[in-house]
C-alpha cells in the first residue's frame, strides 16, 4: 500500500472501537516482532492529566543525554505520524506505509481483528526496534491495567495527577480510576507519582506494596530550570520526568536537564500559535482549572473569546463552569468526530451567569466570528478541536481521528 491507502485502511479500523485487554496487543506485538530488544529501556506513563507533557519532557531530556529515543503518544492533533517519533522525528511516510502493509496482512490472519490503537502501538514498537532506540517512552491510551501499552514490559512507571475522566470505562470514583492506573506497575520496578488525592494515593501505595515496586511521590516541583511549556503545573511534570530518568539510570546533569526542558515541544497545550490565539486541549475539569490558572498568569486581567467544543461522556458542565468566567463571549462549534456534541447541546450546559454565546456549524465560522472581537482567542475543550484548529491555522492537511 502507498501511504494514503495505508492510512485510510488504518483509520477504518477505528470502527472496531475500544477493546480493553492485553491478549490481542501481546499477540500483535509478537507476530510483528515488535517487543523491545534486549537492553532497551521503557518508561510507561499513565494518569489523567499531563501525560503527554510529561512524556515529551522525558523524551527531550533523554535525547539531551545522548539517548536515541522512541516516543509513542495519542491522540494526534493533525497528522497520525505525530504519535510515533524517533529522536524527535516523525516516522517517514514510506516506512509507515510499508509497515502498515505488513500489519494489515497479520491482522487479516487473526480471528479477532486488532483495534486502531493496538495496530498503532505495534507499528510504533517495530519502528523503534528497527531504529535501535535505546529508551522508549509510552503514553497510556486510557486507564492502564488493560491498556494495550501495558503489554510492553516497562522499566519505570510514572503516574501523573489522577482525576475523573473516562468514567464509563474506568469507574466513577478516584479510587477505582487509581486502581486502573496502578495496573501498569511492574513487579520490582520503580514507580514515580505526582502528588495525589488521599484516596488515590492509598490505592497506588497498596498496589506498589503488593508487588514490591518501590514507589516515590514527587515532593516538590522542579525549580531553577527554564521550561518551554507554559503553566506553573509544568514544573511538577518536569519533576516527574527528571525522577523517572534518574530511576532509569540516565547520566543526568544540569546541562542536559536545562537543554531538554528548554527545548521541549508539545503542541496544543497552552500553545500561543499566533499572537493572541491560544490552543489548549483541556477536556476535563482538572485540566480546565490548570488552563484557567495559566490563562490568568499569561493574560492577567484579560477576558478571552472562547471557541469551545467537546465530545460525549465528558463533564461539559464542569469544564464550562471553570472556563466561562475567562470569556467575554463564547463561540460553540462541533468537532469532526462522531462523538461530537452539537453546539446547541453544549450551550445548554452554561449557567445563567455565563457570558453571551453563539452557535456555529463549523470551527472555521466560529473562529472567524471570534476574530471579529478585540479579545484574545482561546480555543479549548477537546483535543479534536485543537487539532482541527491547528491544521486550519497552519494550512496543514487534517487527518481527523476518533481515538
Amino acid at each position: 500500500m502507498h501511504y494514503r491507502e495505508a492510512i485510510d485502511w488504518l483509520f477504518t479500523t477505528q470502527m472496531f472501537g475500544i477493546k480493553l485487554g492485553l491478549d490481542g496487543a501481546r499477540r500483535l506485538l509478537r507476530e510483528n516482532l515488535a517487543f523491545p530488544a534486549h537492553g532497551t529501556q521503557v518508561i510507561h506513563v499513565a494518569g489523567t492529566n499531563g501525560k503527554g507533557s510529561t512524556c515529551a519532557m522525558i523524551e527531550s531530556v533523554a535525547r539531551a543525554c545522548g539517548r536515541r529515543t522512541g516516543l509513542f503518544t495519542s491522540p494526534h492533533l493533525i497528522d497520525f505520524r505525530e504519535r510515533i517519533q524517533v529522536s524527535g522525528r516523525q516516522i517517514p511516510e514510506q516506512n509507515c506505509a510499508t509497515m502498515l502493509t505488513t500489519l494489515r496482512e497479520i491482522c487479516e490472519r487473526m480471528e479477532t481483528h486488532p483495534t486502531f490503537f493496538e495496530i498503532s502501538l505495534a507499528l510504533a514498537m517495530r519502528w523503534f526496534r528497527e531504529r535501535e532506540c535505546e529508551l522508549i517512552v509510552l503514553e497510556t491510551g486510557m486507564g492502564g491495567r488493560l491498556d494495550a501499552t501495558t503489554a510492553v514490559p516497562a522499566d519505570v512507571c510514572v503516574i501523573t495527577p489522577i482525576g475523573l475522566d473516562h468514567t464509563q470505562w474506568l469507574g466513577e470514583t478516584l479510587e477505582k480510576i487509581a486502581a486502573e492506573k496502578a495496573g501498569i506497575f511492574v513487579r520490582g520496578k520503580p514507580v514515580i507519582s505526582a502528588p495525589q488525592e488521599p484516596g488515590a494515593r492509598f490505592v497506588l501505595e497498596k498496589q506498589a506494596n503488593e508487588i514490591r515496586a518501590p514507589l516515590e511521590f514527587a515532593a516538590q516541583e522542579l525549580l531553577g530550570y527554564p521550561i518551554a511549556l507554559a503553566g506553573a503545573h509544568q514544573r511538577w511534570n518536569a519533576a516527574l520526568a527528571v525522577l523517572a530518568l534518574h530511576h532509569a539510570g540516565l547520566p543526568l546533569n544540569s546541562d542536559s536537564v536545562r537543554h531538554g526542558l528548554s527545548t521541549v515541544s508539545w503542541p496544543g497545550r497552552f500553545e500561543e500559535i499566533l499572537p493572541g490565539v491560544v490552543l489548549d486541549g483541556a477536556h476535563n475539569p482538572q485540566s480546565a482549572q490548570v488552563l484557567a490558572e495559566t490563562w490568568n498568569a499569561e493574560f492577567p486581567g484579560e477576558k478571552c473569546s472562547l471557541v469551545f467544543s467537546a465530545v460525549e461522556a465528558k463533564d461539559i458542565a464542569g469544564i464550562l463552569e471553570i472556563l466561562a468566567p475567562l470569556a467575554e463571549r463564547i463561540f460553540f462549534c462541533p468537532v469532526a468526530t462522531p462523538r461530537a456534541v452539537p453546539p446547541e447541546e453544549l450551550a445548554a450546559f452554561l449557567s445563567a451567569q455565563a457570558p453571551p454565546h453563539e452557535n456555529f456549524a463549523a470551527f472555521q465560522t466560529a473562529f472567524a466570528a471570534a476574530k471579529s472581537h478585540a479579545a484574545p482567542i482561546l480555543v479549548a475543550g477537546s483535543l479534536f478541536l485543537v487539532g482541527e484548529a491547528r491544521a486550519h491555522l497552519t494550512n496543514s492537511e487534517f487527518q481527523p481521528g476518533t481515538q
